[in-house]
C-alpha cells in the first residue's frame, strides 16, 4: 500500500529544486530530503543556522544556577519529523565513505556514545541544510509540474 506513495515521493524529490540541493549532502536521500524541506520550509524566516537546529529540537538545554552551568538533555521542542529525518541522515556519518567520518570518530574518541555523536552530526547537518536552502532562496520551494 505504501509502495506507490513512496515511489511518488521519490519522483517528487528528484524534480523539486530544494530536495535536489539537499540530496547533495551525504546521507540525505529521496525520502529524507522532502521531509527536511517541508519541515524547515522558508528559511528566510530564520535569522541564523542555530535557529534551524532549534526548530528541529536538537538543541541542548542548559541548567544554570549562580555560576554553575551544565548541559542538559535535548529540548525536543521542535518538529519530531525534522528531528527524525536529520538523525537518520546523520546515521550515515559512521560509514567509512562519509565526509563526516573524521568528526564522528573524534566525537567517539572523546567518549561520546554512538547516539550522542550522531546527534552532534545531525545538528551540523541541520546547519548545512539551512545554508543550502538560504543560498537557493525562493527557488527551493517552487512547485513542480
Amino acid at each position: 500500500q505504501l509502495a506507490p506513495l513512496e515511489r511518488e515521493l521519490r519522483h517528487l524529490a528528484r524534480r523539486q529544486p530544494g530536495c535536489r540541493a539537499l540530496m547533495d549532502h551525504y546521507g540525505i536521500g529521496e525520502l529524507t530530503a522532502p521531509t527536511i524541506l517541508c519541515e524547515l520550509g522558508d528559511v528566510s524566516r530564520l535569522s541564523a543556522s542555530r535557529k534551524a537546529v532549534r526548530s528541529a529540537g536538537l538543541d541542548v538545554g542548559v541548567h544554570r544556577s549562580d555560576r554553575r552551568s551544565r548541559a542538559g538533555k535535548l529540548t525536543k521542542q521542535g518538529s519530531p519529523q525534522l528531528r527524525w529525518a536529520l538523525y537518520e541522515s546523520a546515521q550515515a556519518a559512521c560509514r567509512p565513505t562519509s565526509p563526516d567520518r573524521d568528526d564522528y570518530l573524534a566525537l567517539k574518541a572523546r567518549g561520546l556514545s554512538h547516539t550522542r555523536a550522531s546527534l552532534t552530526i545531525a545538528r551540523k547537518l541541520a546547519r548545512r541544510c539551512f545554508h543550502t536552502l538560504r543560498e537557493l532562496g525562493p527557488e527551493a520551494l517552487e512547485p513542480v509540474d
